[in-house]
């Protein structure tokens, strides 16, 4: 049976695992260990490993040490780490849910959701600091709670983990396609069919290294994006998406791929005639839906299309 103390191998504040390996075949440590503390992520628990916190009957513990029956293994927990510069700041936040374990906002254009080089304050992830001061050290130091990300301009649900179980748990949905990412935008031109599939490896533009493009399989990620027809607006469309996959830029770099850019998007629709002003991209998730990572019931969410958004549908209908 596994037992959990608090004396510790190591300094400072912490607590130290106590397991004992049972099964009669061999398994290696790190994929053992990953399978134990399904709330620590595989990376966390290499990390772990790599910093000598692990060990295996005494002796300090490798990624590829082979476990076998009746082995302990120690399991050193450091704290989380401090954030190193990220500071709660108080922010008006549009809560769309919000209980022990997660919350879900809807995101306003113009809020970058975590901090970057050269933007260390004004974050959706300051404000959550703020909103849920238990925050720090779930899922790294500048990414707190983070299961998912929109682009800065990008609108609508985003979910938020509140404990390192529900984080790992939301991750493995995204990944497995149980969460369920809808969004709507209105684009240049008008698709030749109703609805259809992009299918394109994303990955650094070959030239402009901010931006993202759809290149060769060696040199990309795969991404997958389903996309529906949902109105003809004159020189316009307004269209849906749901994704496979979560790449950087993903919708927007596809809707490019396919001669039908993003109004607004000043990254891969330059010099695109606009039919009124915008302050970024026409792209807004409009609906998430996921297990409730403790209860495992399923939940949806949506997120009301911001004012701009809906001045814009009205113009176009007008012509």
């Amino acid at each position: 049976m596994n037992t959990e103390s608090e004396q510790t191998f190591g300094k400072g504040e912490g607590k130290l695992l106590k397991l004992s390996y049972p099964k009669p075949l061999p398994m290696r440590l790190d994929r053992w260990l990953v399978s134990q503390r399904s709330e620590q992520s595989r990376a966390r628990i290499q990390k772990f490993i790599d910093a000598g916190l692990v060990r295996v009957n005494g002796s300090q513990g490798q990624a590829k040490t082979p476990l076998r029956q009746g082995d302990q293994i120690e399991l050193w927990m450091p704290p989380p780490e401090p954030l190193p510069y990220l500071k709660p700041e108080e922010m008006p936040l549009n809560i769309l849910f919000e209980d022990e374990h997660l919350i879900v906002i809807n995101k306003p254009a113009g809020l970058t959701v975590h901090p970057a080089p050269g933007n260390k304050d004004g974050t959706l992830v300051n404000g959550l600091l703020h909103h849920c001061p238990d925050l720090p050290g779930i899922g790294g130091m500048l990414r707190p709670g983070i299961v998912h990300r929109l682009d800065k301009d990008t609108t609508g649900c985003i979910v938020i983990a509140k404990s390192q179980t529900a984080l790992v748990n939301l991750q493995i949905q995204i990944q497995k396609r149980i969460a369920s990412r809808n969004y709507v935008a209105v684009v240049h031109g008008v698709p030749k069919s109703e609805k259809g599939t992009i299918i394109g490896p994303i990955g650094r533009h070959p030239v402009e290294r901010k931006k993202y493009a759809v290149v060769h399989h060696e040199n990309g990620k795969h991404a997958c994006t389903h996309w529906q027809l949902k109105e003809k607006l004159g020189e316009y469309s307004l269209m849906s998406f749901k994704l496979d996959t979560g790449r950087t830029h993903q919708i927007r770099v596809h809707c490019a791929h396919i001669g039908h850019p993003i109004l607004g998007d000043t990254s891969y629709s330059r010099c695109r005639k606009l039919p009124i002003k915008l302050p970024g991209q026409m792209l807004h998730a409009i609906s998430l839906g996921l297990e409730h990572p403790i209860t495992k019931t399923r939940i949806e969410f949506q997120a009301p299309l911001p004012d701009i958004f809906e001045r814009l549908l009205k113009t176009l209908r007008k012509k």
